[in-house]
């Protein structure tokens, strides 16, 4: 959940750097944010690009209660089909703002469900989720980026879950996440050390989908993965990530009969008879999302 270094001497020597592409900002609806920035670079696409460079995007409540606001309406958005999540080329999210939490006694953060509200995006956002890491995503700026459906990164870009350093433990699903992901050994290795990794070997233990050479190629490639699932049918999306999430609570069998039933659902959608009459026409599916 936190981060292993004091961000304040990170940013003293780094100054944030954007991205070079041009993006359109999104509707008066999404505008407004103070730590987050909402922009459309493709038919479907819905970014959101963290705000905080002076912290190396140091995650905090009120940059949750932003980013769960913009993704309640990205969900909810009929133009939208995907949502890519990235921060700078120096830092996904460096970690969590320990400013916020030092002084926290047990009866302050269990009264309060202190960090609840991060799990939002994995519990209740139905659209897919793909996030772009570079640079630092350590503590709960690395929970962050495995709550997405899908995550890119760039080789150089660091992870982990360095918590034990600061005598506690991951709190936003780390130890959950990463050991479904990388096994029980990698991560208890990962977690009891405190020790980073690269985006290299995120995407050899099978964290990641895809690792690529520079920053730019990595949110090059989320963005065009998100054009291309959000393409086809939204109904069916949506049916997918259902799936595929409920493997992760189930056992083999119970999954495949929950599959099946959502694959039989599927024969009452208007866009199953579409895609199968375009794909024996050889034609281009016109989806409804219906």
């Amino acid at each position: 959940m936190l981060a292993i270094r004091s961000t304040a001497r990170l940013t003293s020597r780094i100054c944030p750097v954007s991205f070079p592409r041009i993006l359109r900002p999104y509707s008066t609806e999404l505008s407004g944010y103070e730590y987050i920035n909402i922009s459309t670079p493709r038919p479907g696409v819905g970014l959101v690009t963290f705000n905080r460079p002076r912290a190396l995007n140091a995650l905090f409540t009120p940059l949750f209660r932003e980013l769960n606001d913009a993704l309640r309406k990205l969900d909810k958005d009929a133009e939208v089909g995907a949502v890519v999540l990235t921060g700078s080329e120096k830092a996904f999210a460096a970690g969590a703002d320990i400013k916020e939490m030092k002084d926290k006694t047990f009866s302050d953060a269990y009264g309060d469900d202190f960090i609840e509200l991060w799990s939002e995006m994995a519990s209740a956002i139905k659209k897919p989720v793909i996030s772009a890491v570079n640079g630092y995503a350590l503590g709960g700026g690395c929970e962050l980026a495995m709550m997405a459906d899908i995550m890119y990164v760039s080789m150089g870009a660091t992870l982990g879950q360095p918590e034990i350093k600061l005598g506690i433990i991951p709190g936003a699903g780390g130890s959950q996440r990463l050991t479904k992901a990388v096994g029980k050994s990698k991560a208890m290795e990962l977690i009891l050390t405190g020790n980073n990794f690269s985006g290299k070997e995120a995407e050899q233990w099978g964290l990641a989908a895809k690792a690529f050479q520079t920053p730019e190629e990595c949110l090059e490639g989320a963005i065009t993965t998100a054009e291309r699932i959000a393409s086809y049918s939204r109904i069916a999306v949506k049916a997918a990530k259902e799936v595929v999430n409920k493997s992760q609570d189930l056992g083999v069998r119970e999954g495949v009969e929950y599959e099946r039933r959502v694959f039989h659902g599927m024969f009452g959608s208007k866009d199953q008879k579409i895609g199968m009459a375009a794909f024996a026409a050889k034609q281009k599916p016109e989806w409804e999302n219906a």
